[in-house]
């Protein structure tokens, strides 16, 4: 299976809402490449992205856009890679148009869709599902789970002394 993550986002102003995509990925060591193409205005490099991404070592793509939000489709519609849609939050409806634009795509063109400005959690999807075929990226993926268990124990901790202090 290819290893690595494709993200293309439809401007380069999305980057604040998938700098925690790069981060998270960098956590995990899988590699990724990050491109500005956008569906309406540069839909041959958009498809040629897709088209390509497969051949060029990807094994999942995240398309990050606002407003109207059809580059996860356009992606998806030209590649049998997972796409991970990240509807960014803009515009007169604040983000739900790009959710809606993200998430109802025709049967045969799935686009999987995180929640609004959800750059982080198409990183966490992304990885589990490289770790299908590696279990190096499994192990990092479990140890991270356990991280958030000890981090809900900790918040419960303070919570408890909050409470005992009233």
């Amino acid at each position: 299976m290819n290893s690595k993550v494709l993200i293309v986002m439809g401007s380069d102003s999305d980057f604040p809402v998938m700098e925690g995509c790069f981060k998270m990925l960098k956590q995990f060591g899988v590699e990724f490449e990050a491109r500005v193409a956008s569906a309406h205005r540069t839909p041959d490099r958009a498809i040629n992205l897709a088209r390509n991404a497969r051949d060029n070592g990807f094994g999942v793509i995240i398309a990050a856009a606002g407003l109207a939000a059809h580059l996860g489709g356009v992606l998806a519609a030209n590649t049998i890679l997972p796409v991970i849609g990240v509807p960014c939050k803009g515009g007169a409806l604040n983000g739900v148009d790009a959710l809606y634009a993200t998430v109802q795509m025709p049967t045969g063109i799935p686009v999987a869709t995180v929640a609004i400005d959800g750059g982080s959690n198409a990183a966490i999807l992304a990885c589990q599902i490289l770790a299908l075929g590696n279990e190096e990226l499994s192990s990092k993926l479990a140890e991270y789970k356990k991280s958030l268990e000890a981090s809900v124990e900790q918040r419960d901790a303070r919570l408890q002394a909050k409470i005992s202090e009233l």
